[in-house]
């Protein structure tokens, strides 16, 4: 930010107003893009992400969003520096970018629009938004080239003036391009709203008192993680899982160390050869799973800046899955992150087991219908995720139906879904018997049967088909997830061709439990129920456990 000989001595008082007003815009921006988006995915399940950063492209605030979103952030302030003169910029620039290996972003479909921030003539910050652009459907993921548009940080806007070339490019290569132009437009509207902002922030309280106050933020927020760090016992702790989805026929082994040492933590991945399919993730995704996790274990309330990485080293091979390098295809990467996660978990565990839960879900459970309209023949592309089962805590039960980690997005409602495309929801359930029993249950997954009311395709990623997301200190396992057939329907691995009145169904994974579970016999649960002494649900897991 600025050079500390210069900068303004604050009272942390100031520091701490600026930074709450630094969480309100980007919160602010957020709620922009929400409601003046189109898509719904973004207006319905809000899987979109707003942050500010400083002129290093240093995070200085991220929107409670979506974790992963993190990853596209942390390159696209440095990619545009490295590619365009900082000098040569001008109120009313706007980059656009979404390449995972040019462009500092994690997967394709997240387009992000950044925006430099001018005081006096002077770039003082950016605000940087994502969108999920649900569009690029019925693609390959030998390698990335199959997965869509690579678009490296380019103007969009150059003086506040549409580059209408650079868009046509853009809208050219979407199956729909449409909602692909209002989705952009409500990105645009969003920055607005985040420049605005912070231009008010400083004419209120002066530009260097709040640039200091955002450096400052970042060393609070690393010394708070070192503090973190620092009460956990010192220490080297393993855990493996295995990882396997309808794009891969094996079980694909993941591990990881983590490390501590008084006030610093390293976390390093070891997994397969990078693959020809879209499950690859580079390391900004792999380092925004792990930035995540390891701030909700250590202390959930740090500021959700860049400082809290700097006591975090994270390393893994490069070709790997877990740190792919060019070509490897990530349009899925979202999979890897989820099972990352409760890797992760699974070695703090160890350390500090009260602080974490059994193994979630793991995975980010979607379902990608194509087809085309028949009064226009226009294409229309409908995704969504859901959710599953939450692992159980050491202290609750855990929630079931919800989306988990990373993904942290909304399960779209049936009416909007009907209302939009030609698909009728005929089951929307939880998944009876999936949570994993314990002395605290694990989460159920979901269970929703989709008819198709117009010929189309669809395509499915799930997990946990063969494993099973795995308890805690004697907690019982989780459900598998499923695809689930009508007649007539067959999937080829991930994909199947729907014929008008078809309906398939998908099966979440549940979750796994927390601590064994309880043993007491028969008689001894009836008259408990019957004192009050325990209710009906844990009546029926103890009866579950027994057989």
């Amino acid at each position: 930010m600025n050079d500390a000989a210069h900068a303004p001595v604050l009272d942390p008082i100031t520091v701490e107003v600026i930074g709450a007003a630094l969480s309100s815009i980007v919160e602010e921006t957020g709620e922009a893009l929400i409601r003046a988006s189109y898509s719904t995915n973004i207006k319905e399940r809000r899987d979109c992400s707003t942050a500010l950063f400083d002129t290093s492209g240093n995070t200085l605030c991220q929107a409670e969003h979506i974790p992963i979103h993190l990853g596209s952030f942390i390159g696209i302030v440095p990619h545009i520096l490295k590619l365009h003169d900082a000098a040569q910029m001008q109120p009313g620039d706007v980059f656009v970018g979404n390449d995972a290996y040019e462009g500092g972003g994690t997967h394709l479909p997240d387009i992000v629009l950044a925006e430099p921030i001018f005081v006096d003539g002077a770039i003082v910050a950016w605000t940087v938004n994502l969108a999920h652009h649900s569009d690029f459907a019925d693609r390959g993921h030998a390698h990335i080239y199959q997965e869509g548009l690579r678009i490296p940080p380019v103007r969009l806007y150059r003086a506040g003036e549409l580059q209408k070339d650079v868009l046509d490019l853009i809208l050219l290569n979407c199956q729909v391009p449409r909602e692909r132009l209002s989705d952009l437009r409500a990105q645009m509207a969003a920055n607005r709203v985040g420049v605005q902002r912070f231009q008010a922030l400083c004419t209120k309280y002066g530009t260097a008192v709040v640039m200091a106050a955002g450096a400052a933020l970042l060393d609070y927020a690393e010394r708070k993680m070192r503090a973190g760090i620092a009460a956990m016992p010192d220490g080297s702790w393993t855990f493996e899982d295995v990882f396997e989805s309808t794009e891969v026929t094996e079980h694909l082994p993941l591990h990881v160390r983590v490390t501590v040492q008084g006030d610093a933590m390293s976390l390093h991945f070891d997994s397969p050869k990078q693959l020809r399919a879209g499950l690859n993730m580079t390391w900004t995704a792999l380092a925004a799973t792990a930035y995540y996790v390891v701030k909700s274990v250590v202390d959930p309330t740090i500021l959700p800046n860049a400082g809290l990485a700097r006591p975090l080293t994270v390393t893994a091979p490069s070709g790997t899955v877990l740190n792919c390098s060019h070509p490897a295809a990530v349009n899925g990467r979202v999979q890897t992150c989820q099972r990352v996660s409760d890797l992760i978990l699974g070695a703090l565990a160890q350390a500090v087991p009260d602080r974490v839960t059994a193994c979630s879900n793991s995975v980010c459970t979607v379902a990608t219908f194509i087809g085309q309209r028949e009064d226009d023949g226009a294409i229309w592309v409908y995704l969504e995720t859901m959710g599953g089962g939450a692992g159980a805590r050491a202290t609750k039960d855990g929630l079931d139906g919800v989306h988990v980690h990373v993904t942290n997005t909304s399960n779209l409602p049936v009416e909007a879904l009907e209302i939009e495309y030609p698909l009728t929801l005929m089951r929307y359930e939880l998944v009876d018997d999936s949570g994993g029993v314990g002395q605290f249950r694990g989460g159920m997954g979901l269970r929703r049967v989709y008819r198709a009311d117009a010929d189309c395709r669809v395509r499915v990623d799930v997990s946990r088909l063969t494993s099973k997301s795995w308890g805690l200190f004697g907690g019982g396992a989780g459900g598998h997830g499923a695809i689930e057939c009508g007649p007539g329907v067959t999937f080829d691995r991930d994909n199947a061709v729907l014929k008008a009145g078809q309906w398939f169904a998908v099966v979440s994974p549940g979750a796994g439990g927390y601590g064994a579970p309880d043993k007491r016999d028969a008689a001894a649960v009836a008259r408990d129920l019957a004192e009050g002494a325990i209710g009906q649900k844990t009546a029926r897991d103890i009866y579950r456990y027994a057989g």
